[in-house]
């Protein structure tokens, strides 16, 4: 998400934490093809108040129908606290839309099945059924590493340390004026989301944030919705050198569709696949895939209204001679290996 550029909703959800249900598995295998990722949205706040739920949203940029007419086989669900409920109501917030999250997963068990370990991405693709990754984009809730652990749990598998502001972990993006980077306690949440098997997630961090969570980190983080500075000059986009050190720790940055990290003016596919096309030079094939920010930008780029136009991005890369197994990484097999190697394996304790 960016700053100015996102819907805004305030329902609250009464409801507590679901248990987590026990996910099925399978031995570890390579997938016939690359399995379609996309890293972002911010659906959960669409389905927060019990309304609507995810077989359909006609509002919204993304739903199951639309997921599966785009060949989208795993997709991230971020929470996201609105800065209404920061920073007191933070952890209520995060648990209500965590509860969505849940909710939502059990209403559709044929149709939907959430990926909470490396084994659990042997079953995609898999026609009719999507993949859902719990993600948390912001880490107000994060206090200590108890906290972390809880989150983990309750099946968060990727976390992003800031939104726009600084908290206790880190400075933000949107920080323009202070020159913070990661903090103590932010160094410690790193060293335990390693541990733990969850996915570092840059996107949102100011520059030296950033630079320090490289050095903490003893995994590949990902940089779930950033585009490049390069041709759109924001904090919120990454530079050169962050894309190549980036891509040196074995990381991947999904481009995002979010108008203002594209482009001024009016933009569509086209600006989208620059940013791609940029990437890959700059970071090489294999760090470059996409998170759309779907359901978190007011706007889209023309052409891409919703999550059932993905294949549109696979099209035109193909036409702009990009081989077929190129686009299948950029799609979404750059982001399974990196998820393959850090998710946590069936059976392992957190301690």
């Amino acid at each position: 998400m960016i700053c100015g550029s996102y819907l805004r909703y305030s329902y609250c959800h009464p409801g507590g934490v679901l248990p987590l249900p026990v996910q099925p598995h399978s031995e570890p295998a390579t997938p016939a093809r690359a399995v379609a990722i996309d890293t972002h949205c911010d659906t959960l706040l669409r389905l927060v108040d019990g309304a609507r739920h995810l077989d359909h949203i006609p509002e919204g940029h993304l739903d199951l129908p639309r997921l599966a007419a785009g060949g989208v086989d795993i997709q991230f669900f971020a929470v996201y606290v609105e800065p209404e409920f920061k920073p007191y109501q933070a952890w209520r917030r995060t648990l209500h839309l965590i509860d969505t999250f849940w909710r939502e997963t059990e209403l559709f068990p044929d149709r939907i099945q959430v990926i909470l370990t490396a084994e659990d991405l042997t079953a995609f693709p898999r026609p009719g059924r999507l993949g859902a990754v719990l993600a948390v984009e912001g880490a107000e809730a994060v206090e200590d590493l108890a906290v972390l652990r809880v989150l983990f749990r309750l099946g968060v598998r990727c976390l992003s340390l800031t939104w726009n502001q600084r908290n206790l972990l880190a400075e933000g993006a949107g920080e323009a004026k202070a020159n913070g980077g990661l903090t103590r306690r932010g160094e410690e949440v790193v060293g335990e989301m390693n541990r733990l098997g969850m996915l570092v997630d840059v996107s949102h961090l100011a520059e030296r944030s950033f630079w320090d969570v490289l050095e903490a980190s003893s995994q590949p983080v990902i940089a779930s919705h950033s585009n490049c500075r390069a041709l759109c000059d924001t904090p919120r986009n990454l530079s050169d050198e962050q894309l190549k050190a980036l891509a040196a720790a074995g990381g991947v940055v999904g481009i995002t569709l979010a108008p203002s990290l594209l482009g001024t003016g009016q933009v569509g596919l086209d600006a989208v696949v620059a940013h791609i096309s940029h990437a890959v030079r700059v970071a090489g094939l294999e760090h470059v895939g996409l998170g759309s920010d779907y359901d978190g930008i007011s706007s889209t780029p023309a052409g891409l209204e919703g999550a059932d136009s993905r294949s549109k991005i696979r099209r035109v890369l193909l036409e702009r001679g990009y081989p077929p197994g190129e686009v299948e990484k950029i799609m979404g097999g750059n982001f399974l290996r990196v998820m393959q190697s850090i998710l946590p394996r069936q059976g392992n304790s957190i301690g």
